[in-house]
Protein backbone atom coordinates (compact mmCIF):
# COMPACT_ATOMS: atom_id res chain seq x y z
CA UNK A 1 0.00 0.00 0.00
CA UNK A 2 1.33 3.38 -0.99
CA UNK A 3 2.14 5.87 1.76
CA UNK A 4 -0.64 8.43 2.05
CA UNK A 5 -1.34 11.56 4.03
CA UNK A 6 -2.84 10.13 7.21
CA UNK A 7 -5.09 13.18 7.60
CA UNK A 8 -7.09 11.89 4.65
CA UNK A 9 -10.52 10.32 5.10
CA UNK A 10 -10.98 6.73 3.92
CA UNK A 11 -14.23 4.86 3.30
CA UNK A 12 -13.94 1.09 3.72
CA UNK A 13 -16.34 -1.25 1.92
CA UNK A 14 -17.55 -3.51 4.76
CA UNK A 15 -19.22 -6.78 3.76
CA UNK A 16 -19.30 -8.17 7.27
CA UNK A 17 -16.52 -10.69 6.52
CA UNK A 18 -13.04 -11.03 7.95
CA UNK A 19 -11.09 -9.46 5.06
CA UNK A 20 -12.89 -6.13 4.89
CA UNK A 21 -13.08 -5.81 8.68
CA UNK A 22 -9.31 -6.32 9.06
CA UNK A 23 -8.69 -3.83 6.23
CA UNK A 24 -10.77 -1.34 8.19
CA UNK A 25 -8.95 -2.03 11.46
CA UNK A 26 -5.52 -1.68 9.84
CA UNK A 27 -6.34 1.75 8.43
CA UNK A 28 -7.76 2.89 11.76
CA UNK A 29 -4.64 1.63 13.54
CA UNK A 30 -2.44 3.56 11.13
CA UNK A 31 -4.16 6.81 12.00
CA UNK A 32 -6.52 7.38 9.10
CA UNK A 33 -9.98 8.83 9.56
CA UNK A 34 -12.10 5.80 8.70
CA UNK A 35 -15.78 5.27 7.97
CA UNK A 36 -17.48 2.00 7.04
CA UNK A 37 -19.68 1.60 3.96
CA UNK A 38 -22.02 -1.36 3.64
CA UNK A 39 -24.00 -2.12 0.47
CA UNK A 40 -27.40 -3.78 0.29
CA UNK A 41 -27.19 -5.63 -3.00
CA UNK A 42 -29.53 -8.60 -2.99
CA UNK A 43 -32.37 -9.83 -0.79
CA UNK A 44 -32.01 -13.40 0.36
CA UNK A 45 -34.27 -15.55 2.52
CA UNK A 46 -32.91 -15.94 6.03
CA UNK A 47 -30.24 -13.27 5.63
CA UNK A 48 -30.38 -9.83 7.24
CA UNK A 49 -30.12 -6.92 4.83
CA UNK A 50 -27.49 -5.47 7.13
CA UNK A 51 -25.28 -8.23 8.63
CA UNK A 52 -25.02 -7.94 12.38
CA UNK A 53 -21.25 -8.20 11.96
CA UNK A 54 -21.12 -4.77 10.28
CA UNK A 55 -22.78 -3.12 13.27
CA UNK A 56 -20.41 -4.89 15.64
CA UNK A 57 -17.35 -3.92 13.58
CA UNK A 58 -18.37 -0.30 13.82
CA UNK A 59 -18.76 -0.53 17.59
CA UNK A 60 -15.46 -2.37 18.14
CA UNK A 61 -13.48 0.10 16.02
CA UNK A 62 -15.41 3.18 17.09
CA UNK A 63 -16.28 4.26 13.54
CA UNK A 64 -19.42 5.43 11.80
CA UNK A 65 -21.04 2.99 9.39
CA UNK A 66 -23.25 3.93 6.45
CA UNK A 67 -25.63 1.69 4.55
CA UNK A 68 -26.42 2.18 0.87
CA UNK A 69 -29.22 0.42 -0.96
CA UNK A 70 -27.91 -0.56 -4.40
CA UNK A 71 -30.33 -3.42 -5.00
CA UNK A 72 -31.84 -1.93 -8.15
CA UNK A 73 -28.47 -0.93 -9.60
CA UNK A 74 -26.99 -4.32 -8.72
CA UNK A 75 -29.81 -6.15 -10.48
CA UNK A 76 -29.62 -3.87 -13.54
CA UNK A 77 -25.81 -3.97 -13.89
CA UNK A 78 -24.79 -7.36 -12.53
CA UNK A 79 -27.66 -9.83 -12.25
CA UNK A 80 -29.23 -8.93 -15.60
CA UNK A 81 -25.81 -9.22 -17.25
CA UNK A 82 -25.37 -12.62 -15.58
CA UNK A 83 -28.73 -13.87 -16.87
CA UNK A 84 -28.28 -12.41 -20.34
CA UNK A 85 -24.88 -14.07 -20.69
CA UNK A 86 -26.32 -17.50 -19.95
CA UNK A 87 -29.17 -16.82 -22.36
CA UNK A 88 -26.54 -16.20 -25.06
CA UNK A 89 -24.75 -19.42 -24.16
CA UNK A 90 -21.65 -17.81 -22.64
CA UNK A 91 -20.20 -17.96 -19.13
CA UNK A 92 -20.20 -14.60 -17.29
CA UNK A 93 -17.87 -13.01 -14.72
CA UNK A 94 -20.30 -11.12 -12.45
CA UNK A 95 -17.62 -10.16 -9.89
CA UNK A 96 -15.65 -8.29 -12.57
CA UNK A 97 -18.70 -6.23 -13.50
CA UNK A 98 -19.66 -5.63 -9.86
CA UNK A 99 -16.18 -4.34 -9.02
CA UNK A 100 -16.08 -1.90 -11.94
CA UNK A 101 -19.65 -0.58 -11.75
CA UNK A 102 -20.80 -1.05 -8.17
CA UNK A 103 -17.86 -1.14 -5.72
CA UNK A 104 -15.46 1.17 -7.55
CA UNK A 105 -18.24 2.95 -9.38
CA UNK A 106 -21.32 3.77 -7.29
CA UNK A 107 -19.67 3.22 -3.93
CA UNK A 108 -16.68 5.35 -4.84
CA UNK A 109 -19.07 8.13 -5.86
CA UNK A 110 -20.75 7.90 -2.47
CA UNK A 111 -17.32 8.16 -0.85
CA UNK A 112 -16.65 11.37 -2.74
CA UNK A 113 -20.07 12.81 -1.84
CA UNK A 114 -19.36 12.22 1.86
CA UNK A 115 -15.96 13.88 1.68
CA UNK A 116 -13.80 10.75 1.59
CA UNK A 117 -10.51 10.95 -0.27
CA UNK A 118 -10.11 7.21 -0.80
CA UNK A 119 -12.07 3.96 -0.92
CA UNK A 120 -10.52 0.84 0.63
CA UNK A 121 -11.62 -2.79 0.23
CA UNK A 122 -10.58 -6.21 1.48
CA UNK A 123 -9.30 -7.30 -1.93
CA UNK A 124 -5.96 -9.08 -2.04
CA UNK A 125 -4.10 -6.74 -4.40
CA UNK A 126 -1.62 -3.85 -4.30
CA UNK A 127 -1.36 -0.45 -5.96
CA UNK A 128 1.74 1.59 -6.68
CA UNK A 129 1.78 4.89 -8.58
CA UNK A 130 -1.34 4.06 -10.56
CA UNK A 131 -0.23 0.47 -11.20
CA UNK A 132 -2.14 -2.60 -10.06
CA UNK A 133 0.09 -5.37 -8.65
CA UNK A 134 -0.49 -8.92 -7.46
CA UNK A 135 -0.93 -9.47 -3.74
CA UNK A 136 1.96 -10.90 -1.75
CA UNK A 137 -0.37 -13.81 -0.90
CA UNK A 138 -0.48 -15.00 -4.51
CA UNK A 139 -2.83 -17.93 -3.86
CA UNK A 140 -5.49 -15.41 -2.86
CA UNK A 141 -4.55 -12.69 -5.35
CA UNK A 142 -7.70 -11.02 -6.74
CA UNK A 143 -6.28 -8.74 -9.42
CA UNK A 144 -7.99 -10.98 -12.01
CA UNK A 145 -11.33 -9.45 -10.99
CA UNK A 146 -10.09 -5.85 -11.19
CA UNK A 147 -9.01 -5.56 -14.85
CA UNK A 148 -11.81 -3.14 -15.78
CA UNK A 149 -10.62 -0.40 -13.39
CA UNK A 150 -9.54 2.97 -14.75
CA UNK A 151 -6.72 5.25 -13.65
CA UNK A 152 -9.24 7.58 -11.99
CA UNK A 153 -10.34 4.67 -9.78
CA UNK A 154 -6.90 3.21 -9.10
CA UNK A 155 -5.62 6.55 -7.82
CA UNK A 156 -8.36 6.65 -5.19
CA UNK A 157 -8.28 3.07 -3.93
CA UNK A 158 -6.37 1.38 -1.09
CA UNK A 159 -5.92 -2.38 -0.62
CA UNK A 160 -4.67 -2.80 2.98
CA UNK A 161 -4.37 -6.61 2.69
CA UNK A 162 -2.07 -6.55 -0.34
CA UNK A 163 1.08 -7.14 1.69
CA UNK A 164 -0.26 -9.88 3.99
CA UNK A 165 1.05 -13.33 3.12
CA UNK A 166 -1.61 -15.73 4.46
CA UNK A 167 -5.30 -15.97 5.33
CA UNK A 168 -4.36 -17.38 8.70
CA UNK A 169 -2.51 -14.15 9.44
CA UNK A 170 -5.63 -12.14 8.56
CA UNK A 171 -7.72 -14.23 10.96
CA UNK A 172 -5.12 -13.83 13.70
CA UNK A 173 -5.18 -10.07 13.21
CA UNK A 174 -8.98 -10.05 13.39
CA UNK A 175 -8.78 -11.82 16.75
CA UNK A 176 -6.15 -9.39 18.01
CA UNK A 177 -8.34 -6.43 17.01
CA UNK A 178 -11.28 -8.00 18.86
CA UNK A 179 -13.33 -8.27 15.68
CA UNK A 180 -16.31 -10.66 15.60
CA UNK A 181 -15.32 -11.83 12.12
CA UNK A 182 -12.18 -13.85 12.93
CA UNK A 183 -13.94 -17.18 12.36
CA UNK A 184 -16.36 -16.25 9.57
CA UNK A 185 -16.40 -18.90 6.81
CA UNK A 186 -14.67 -18.31 3.49
CA UNK A 187 -16.96 -17.05 0.74
CA UNK A 188 -16.01 -18.26 -2.74
CA UNK A 189 -19.31 -18.33 -4.61
CA UNK A 190 -21.18 -15.64 -6.51
CA UNK A 191 -22.80 -13.64 -3.70
CA UNK A 192 -26.36 -13.69 -5.02
CA UNK A 193 -26.33 -17.44 -5.69
CA UNK A 194 -25.34 -18.52 -2.17
CA UNK A 195 -26.42 -22.19 -1.90
CA UNK A 196 -28.66 -22.10 -4.98
CA UNK A 197 -27.43 -23.68 -8.20
CA UNK A 198 -27.41 -21.57 -11.34
CA UNK A 199 -30.30 -23.37 -13.02
CA UNK A 200 -32.62 -22.96 -10.03
CA UNK A 201 -31.60 -19.32 -9.63
CA UNK A 202 -32.40 -18.47 -13.24
CA UNK A 203 -35.74 -20.25 -13.11
CA UNK A 204 -36.76 -18.61 -9.84
CA UNK A 205 -35.48 -15.05 -10.23
CA UNK A 206 -35.75 -14.57 -13.98
CA UNK A 207 -39.04 -16.20 -15.01
CA UNK A 208 -39.19 -14.18 -18.22
CA UNK A 209 -35.96 -15.70 -19.51
CA UNK A 210 -36.55 -18.71 -21.70
CA UNK A 211 -33.34 -19.87 -23.40
CA UNK A 212 -33.79 -22.42 -26.16
CA UNK A 213 -34.49 -25.75 -24.55
CA UNK A 214 -34.18 -29.27 -25.87
CA UNK A 215 -31.57 -29.79 -28.55
CA UNK A 216 -29.11 -32.38 -29.74
CA UNK A 217 -25.94 -33.49 -27.97
CA UNK A 218 -23.37 -34.60 -30.55
CA UNK A 219 -19.75 -35.72 -30.56
CA UNK A 220 -17.03 -33.96 -32.55
CA UNK A 221 -17.89 -36.09 -35.61
CA UNK A 222 -21.52 -34.99 -35.52
CA UNK A 223 -22.94 -38.27 -34.19
CA UNK A 224 -26.07 -37.65 -32.11
CA UNK A 225 -25.60 -39.04 -28.57
CA UNK A 226 -28.54 -37.58 -26.72
CA UNK A 227 -30.58 -34.49 -25.93
CA UNK A 228 -29.85 -31.46 -23.74
CA UNK A 229 -32.44 -29.32 -21.97
CA UNK A 230 -30.86 -25.94 -22.67
CA UNK A 231 -27.39 -24.75 -23.62
CA UNK A 232 -27.40 -22.34 -20.70
CA UNK A 233 -26.92 -25.35 -18.37
CA UNK A 234 -23.43 -26.05 -19.73
CA UNK A 235 -20.00 -24.43 -19.85
CA UNK A 236 -16.83 -25.35 -21.75
CA UNK A 237 -14.84 -28.04 -19.94
CA UNK A 238 -17.82 -29.21 -17.90
CA UNK A 239 -17.84 -32.93 -17.11
CA UNK A 240 -20.64 -33.51 -14.62
CA UNK A 241 -24.30 -33.27 -15.53
CA UNK A 242 -24.03 -34.22 -19.21
CA UNK A 243 -25.75 -37.56 -18.54
CA UNK A 244 -24.36 -39.40 -21.54
CA UNK A 245 -23.04 -42.89 -20.67
CA UNK A 246 -19.47 -43.67 -21.76
CA UNK A 247 -18.97 -45.88 -24.81
CA UNK A 248 -18.38 -49.57 -24.29
CA UNK A 249 -14.68 -50.31 -23.90
CA UNK A 250 -14.01 -46.66 -22.90
CA UNK A 251 -15.98 -46.64 -19.65
CA UNK A 252 -13.16 -44.94 -17.75
CA UNK A 253 -13.29 -41.89 -20.02
CA UNK A 254 -15.89 -39.25 -19.19
CA UNK A 255 -17.41 -36.82 -21.67
CA UNK A 256 -16.52 -33.13 -21.61
CA UNK A 257 -18.29 -30.15 -23.12
CA UNK A 258 -15.97 -28.85 -25.84
CA UNK A 259 -18.22 -26.40 -27.72
CA UNK A 260 -21.74 -24.97 -28.03
CA UNK A 261 -23.34 -24.14 -31.38
CA UNK A 262 -25.75 -21.42 -30.33
CA UNK A 263 -27.35 -20.94 -33.78
CA UNK A 264 -28.12 -24.66 -34.18
CA UNK A 265 -28.84 -25.20 -30.44
CA UNK A 266 -26.34 -28.08 -30.35
CA UNK A 267 -24.07 -29.18 -27.50
CA UNK A 268 -20.76 -30.73 -28.62
CA UNK A 269 -18.99 -33.17 -26.31
CA UNK A 270 -15.90 -35.36 -26.46
CA UNK A 271 -14.06 -38.02 -24.47
CA UNK A 272 -10.72 -36.73 -25.73
CA UNK A 273 -9.44 -33.94 -23.47
CA UNK A 274 -7.19 -32.78 -26.29
CA UNK A 275 -10.34 -31.38 -27.90
CA UNK A 276 -10.41 -28.85 -25.04
CA UNK A 277 -6.96 -27.48 -25.90
CA UNK A 278 -6.37 -24.32 -27.90
CA UNK A 279 -3.48 -21.90 -28.43
CA UNK A 280 -5.54 -18.88 -29.47
CA UNK A 281 -8.37 -16.66 -28.35
CA UNK A 282 -9.96 -13.34 -29.25
CA UNK A 283 -10.34 -10.79 -26.44
CA UNK A 284 -12.84 -7.97 -26.87
CA UNK A 285 -13.82 -4.96 -24.72
CA UNK A 286 -10.13 -4.70 -23.79
CA UNK A 287 -9.10 -2.28 -21.05
CA UNK A 288 -5.52 -1.15 -20.40
CA UNK A 289 -5.16 -0.10 -16.76
CA UNK A 290 -2.51 2.49 -17.63
CA UNK A 291 -5.01 4.15 -19.95
CA UNK A 292 -3.18 3.21 -23.14
CA UNK A 293 -1.64 0.30 -25.04
CA UNK A 294 2.04 -0.39 -24.22
CA UNK A 295 4.76 -0.02 -26.84
CA UNK A 296 5.28 -3.80 -27.00
CA UNK A 297 3.94 -7.04 -25.57
CA UNK A 298 7.22 -8.63 -24.43
CA UNK A 299 7.19 -11.07 -21.50
CA UNK A 300 3.42 -11.06 -21.12
CA UNK A 301 1.59 -13.84 -19.28
CA UNK A 302 -2.16 -14.36 -19.32
CA UNK A 303 -4.81 -16.04 -17.17
CA UNK A 304 -7.97 -17.33 -18.86
CA UNK A 305 -9.86 -17.86 -15.58
CA UNK A 306 -9.36 -16.98 -11.93
CA UNK A 307 -8.03 -20.39 -10.89
CA UNK A 308 -5.70 -20.79 -13.88
CA UNK A 309 -1.95 -20.36 -13.72
CA UNK A 310 -0.50 -17.49 -15.78
CA UNK A 311 0.62 -18.80 -19.19
CA UNK A 312 3.23 -17.28 -21.49
CA UNK A 313 1.89 -15.29 -24.44
CA UNK A 314 3.73 -15.96 -27.71
CA UNK A 315 2.09 -13.11 -29.63
CA UNK A 316 -0.59 -10.47 -29.18
CA UNK A 317 -2.12 -8.79 -32.21
CA UNK A 318 -4.51 -5.84 -32.32
CA UNK A 319 -7.49 -6.62 -34.56
CA UNK A 320 -9.51 -3.46 -34.06
CA UNK A 321 -10.29 -0.94 -31.34
CA UNK A 322 -10.32 -2.80 -27.99
CA UNK A 323 -10.10 -6.19 -29.71
CA UNK A 324 -6.97 -8.41 -29.72
CA UNK A 325 -5.89 -11.88 -30.78
CA UNK A 326 -3.77 -13.72 -28.21
CA UNK A 327 -1.55 -16.67 -29.15
CA UNK A 328 -0.17 -18.76 -26.29
CA UNK A 329 3.20 -20.49 -26.25
CA UNK A 330 1.47 -23.66 -25.00
CA UNK A 331 -2.12 -24.90 -25.52
CA UNK A 332 -4.63 -23.83 -22.89
CA UNK A 333 -7.46 -25.99 -21.56
CA UNK A 334 -11.13 -25.03 -21.90
CA UNK A 335 -10.90 -21.43 -23.10
CA UNK A 336 -14.43 -20.25 -22.35
CA UNK A 337 -16.38 -17.47 -24.13
CA UNK A 338 -17.67 -14.85 -21.71
CA UNK A 339 -14.90 -15.37 -19.17
CA UNK A 340 -12.23 -12.74 -18.58
CA UNK A 341 -8.69 -13.06 -19.85
CA UNK A 342 -6.12 -10.84 -18.14
CA UNK A 343 -2.43 -10.31 -18.78
CA UNK A 344 0.53 -9.51 -16.59
CA UNK A 345 4.10 -8.36 -16.94
CA UNK A 346 5.76 -9.68 -13.82
CA UNK A 347 3.51 -8.78 -10.88
CA UNK A 348 1.73 -5.97 -12.71
CA UNK A 349 -1.72 -6.45 -14.18
CA UNK A 350 -1.61 -4.55 -17.47
CA UNK A 351 -5.05 -5.19 -18.86
CA UNK A 352 -7.81 -7.60 -19.67
CA UNK A 353 -10.74 -8.37 -21.91
CA UNK A 354 -13.69 -10.68 -22.47
CA UNK A 355 -13.12 -13.94 -24.35
CA UNK A 356 -15.36 -13.82 -27.43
Amino acid sequence: MALLNKSKKVAVALSGGVDSSVACALLKQQGYEVVGFHMRLWKAKGRSALPQNVKQIGKVLGIKTFVFDFQKEFKDCVVDYFVDSYRKGITPNPCVVCNAKIKFGLLMEKARELGCDFLATGHYARTENGRLLKAKFEQKDQTYFLWQLKQSQLKRVIFPLGGIVSKQKVREMAKEFGLPTFATPESNDVCFLQDINIQDFLKKNCPGVRPRGAGEIVDTKGQVLGEHQGLWFYTIGQRKGINIPAEKGRSALPYFVVAKDIKKNVLIISQDENDLLSRELIAQKVNWLSGGEPANFHNFQAKIRYGAKPAKIKAMQKISLNKYKIIFAQPQRAITPGQSVVWYQGDELLGGGVIS
